[in-house]
């Protein structure tokens, strides 16, 4: 008899990001989960999110206008349903969940984002997230302009307060006088593959913060599933294996960094570790 075994969660993440074309963004977000709920059942939260956008038609006159079915999506999901920021426990890993931002109706930018622009092409509304330094946006474009919203708390940003959040970013990054870059650049359409990437790198700032090196690993894991020339990624997740006592598959990725990564500024700091490492496996 032949036995054949189930796919592991991170071997169907990465079916589902293998490719740019009709890349799953809801599914890809919802199945980060199962990293910590294994027994998570996917086609439940994507069952979930159709029952909301089932709700959400059921509010909206056929001959709606554009701007009438923001207003409408924005009262459904702030409003009626109470989505919004946690702002209680912002560092919480269940706040990128999104079979728990389902039933708390409580995340961060982005995971709100992904549900509410789901609901939006459900009802034919153009959203896109933007990678926003610092705070995850989505935009709309309606006939008579573009507008953008914060997603932890539903707020439609002018120009002004727009560039007002930029200030200390641009100040920090030197990006002042002569270097001033345009506001539209930093409100460019964020595929999905960024988008998922920058779930990703929430979770595993969270999980380094907390020397919480099991779970980096299962996330670093799935960054180079979903970015697999990200060579940074190898060398944070070989330091990650060291802290946990995996000299050789450490060995292995800090390696792969310096192969790849010949003009980064930490070159030598990571080679004498891999040196420190390989003189500890003997």
């Amino acid at each position: 008899m032949l036995n054949f075994l189930s796919p592991s969660s991170l071997d169907y993440f990465g079916s589902l990001v293998h490719s740019d074309e009709h890349f799953p963004l809801l599914e890809s977000a919802a199945c980060l989960a199962q990293d910590e709920y294994p027994d998570l059942d996917l086609q439940q939260v994507l069952g979930d999110v159709d029952q909301l956008l089932a709700r959400l038609k059921r509010r909206i006159p056929a001959d709606a206008a554009p701007l009438q079915k923001l207003r409408t999506l924005n009262q459904f999901f702030f409003r009626d349903l109470s989505f919004g920021g946690n702002v209680n426990d912002y560092c919480d890993p269940d706040n990128s969940y999104l079979n728990v931002v389902l039933r708390t109706r409580r995340g961060n930018q982005i995971s709100l984002a992904v549900l509410w622009m789901e609901l939006a092409q459900g009802i034919g509304l153009h959203a896109r997230g933007v990678c926003f330094p610092g705070h995850f946006m989505i935009k709309v474009n309606l006939p008579r302009g573009q507008v953008v919203i914060d997603p932890f708390s539903g707020q439609s940003l002018s120009r002004e307060e727009l560039s007002e959040r930029l200030e200390p970013y641009k100040r920090r990054s030197g990006l002042i006088d002569e270097f001033e870059v345009p506001l539209g650049l930093y409100l460019q359409a964020a595929p999905p593959r960024d988008i998922v990437a920058r779930m990703l790198r929430n979770l595993k700032e969270i999980h380094h913060a907390q020397e919480d090196w099991q779970r980096a690993i299962a996330v670093q894991d799935r960054l180079l599933v979903l970015l697999p020339d990200a060579w940074a990624e190898y060398r944070d997740r070989g330091l990650a294996h060291a802290e946990q006592g995996h000299t050789s598959l450490a060995v292995d990725d800090l390696e792969t960094y310096l192969v790849h990564a010949q003009d980064a500024l930490d070159i030598d700091v990571i080679a004498d570790r891999v040196a420190d490492l390989r003189r500890a496996k003997q």
